[in-house]
């Protein structure tokens, strides 16, 4: 249990080292390639962005490091819910975009990958 402990705060790491540093390698690799994000939209409405999407948004936009953004990147919380199954809620933040996400992991050939990343934001000053 305390490997799949590491191994999971360590993909959550190299995703949030990806987010903030705009490295779509690392991202990729954090995430399952049939993963998705969800969240609502200022409407009201659930919005599913597939990972191959996300990456392209994250790859054509500025990336907050190049911004010279704060890092404000926070784990909350790991549960490593059984042998293949995990959940992690982290904060992030891209000025004036601040973020909590949940994200769970399966284990699939002794590989811990997101598989899903449901998330809110919320704006700040």
């Amino acid at each position: 249990m305390y490997n799949d402990l590491k191994a999971v705060e360590a993909v959550t790491w190299t995703y949030l080292n990806g987010l903030y540093e705009g490295d779509v390698a690392k991202l990729e690799h954090a995430f399952h390639p049939t993963s998705a994000l969800t969240t609502v939209d200022e409407e009201g409405h659930i919005r599913i962005v597939p990972r191959e999407a996300w990456l392209k948004a994250v790859a054509e936009r500025p990336s907050p490091k190049a911004a010279g953004m704060a890092r404000g990147d926070h784990v909350l919380t790991i549960d490593i819910v059984g042998p293949t199954l995990a959940l992690v809620k982290v904060k992030c933040q891209m000025p004036p975009r601040y973020f909590t996400d949940l994200l769970s992991f399966l284990k699939v050939d002794s590989k811990w990958q997101i598989v899903q990343k449901v998330f809110m934001t919320e704006m700040g000053p």
